[in-house]
């Protein structure tokens, strides 16, 4: 039976900052997949993620995100490899329903933490994004815009393989293709079985992604909801080639009403848009991870044509990835209540990928010392009234 200082369950976007920052501290530590990750079944692929300073989802999360970018730079800096490309975010609102003393606006939410944390951006009329980002030709004369320079993306695969890889060069074993089938905890440290082995360690970290509710058990069956999403990628013209940001842009009321895309990248020809669905609760063994002509028509139909300039019906390409949700959209980062020596990290609600780098420096912290420099305590599983069984 092996056992290690540290153990982690996931390699996702938080397993594998977590190995990572444990094996660049010198940690033994080993990290199982039941797949062979950066893979499509969870959340952490499809190209490109948003990262901005001003997290419109909330305050808490401008110190992590700040980490996390500082992180992306040093690894790229260790790795050679490009992982966070600066191309600007864009986050407007062109809806007739808008109304600029609505504090739950999302641009103005994000307006307003940039304010309140000295978060370099311009405030945008509607005359001014149009001028600047002719994607964006048809907003109406309403709109507003926050655009931040140092926002842009993320590229997941890439920055998944490289910490796992740069884990392994320091020591970290990682048992890929192999699904935990048990875990238990004493005073000694915690047990962790497999389909093909069983491993023991003094620290767990579980970042299970959409497998976690299954696998964690109560309370977390009842509190995680795994949500299909769609992702497209349309014909664009050759013009919005260093002329788009990264965006997201509400254009009505509701989630159903709001999109997200990224800067049109050389030789590719697409822009990728986007939406986040909270309507129809699936699980990953059942997720349909086909996409339909008829669903990118749709997309096409509702959420670009009339909406983004350059941007034809034609999808380039088109991929499934599903969202881990919490009942209010935020992370859950707590000690197991059952299990000792053990912390739950993840079911990150759609928005996480872009606090993972931080994030996993932070669970390394726990396991060698019990705490984190970051404050995680708004994720505490505390906030919640866990229904009764």
């Amino acid at each position: 039976m092996q056992r290690y200082q540290a153990l982690v369950i996931g390699l996702g976007a938080m397993g594998a900052a977590t190995v990572y920052q444990l094996a660049k501290a010198g940690v033994t530590v080993a990290g199982i997949d039941r797949h062979h990750p950066p893979h499509t079944f969870g959340s952490s692929h499809g190209d490109t993620r948003i990262t901005r300073l001003s997290v419109g989802e909330g305050a808490q999360y401008v110190p992590i995100v700040r980490e996390s970018h500082r992180i992306w730079r040093e690894l790229e800096a260790e790795s050679g490899e490009s992982l966070f490309e600066q191309s600007g975010v864009l986050v407007l609102t062109s809806s007739p329903d808008f109304d600029p003393h609505d504090a739950s606006d999302f641009t103005l939410r994000t307006l307003k933490l940039a304010q309140t944390y000295g978060i370099e951006h311009t405030l945008l009329n509607a005359t001014q994004i149009r001028q600047r980002f002719p994607q964006f030709a048809h907003v109406l004369d309403s709109a507003i815009g926050y655009f931040e320079p140092e926002g842009g993306f993320l590229r997941p695969e890439r920055c998944i393989d490289v910490q796992l890889r740069l884990a392994e060069q320091r020591g970290a074993t990682l048992f890929k293709g192999e699904t935990v089938t048990g875990i238990s905890s004493d005073e000694q440290g915690v047990t962790v079985t497999t389909n093909l082995r069983t491993l023991q360690a003094d620290k767990l970290v579980i970042s299970a992604g959409n497998w976690a509710g299954d696998l964690l058990g109560s309370p977390f069956d009842q509190l995680l909801s795994v949500y299909r999403q769609q992702l497209f990628w349309f014909e664009a013209d050759a013009e919005l080639v260093g002329a788009s940001p990264t965006f997201i842009l509400t254009h009505g009321a509701g989630d159903s009403n709001v999109n997200y895309g990224f800067a049109a990248l050389p030789g590719e020809g697409s822009l990728k848009v986007a939406t986040a669905q909270y309507h129809t609760v699936s699980t990953p063994d059942t997720l349909d991870r086909t996409v339909s002509p008829a669903q990118g028509q749709a997309m096409y139909e509702q959420q670009v044509q009339g909406r983004l300039a350059g941007v034809g019906p034609t999808v380039v390409k088109s991929a499934v990835c599903a969202y881990t949700v919490t009942p209010d959209h935020h992370f859950i980062i707590d000690e197991h209540p059952a299990l000792q020596h053990t912390l739950v990290a993840s079911p990150c609600s759609g928005h996480g990928f872009k606090h993972s780098a931080a994030l996993g420096k932070a669970f390394a912290q726990w396991c060698q010392h019990g705490s984190s420099e970051l404050d995680l305590s708004s994720f505490s599983l505390q906030r919640f009234a866990i229904p009764s069984t």
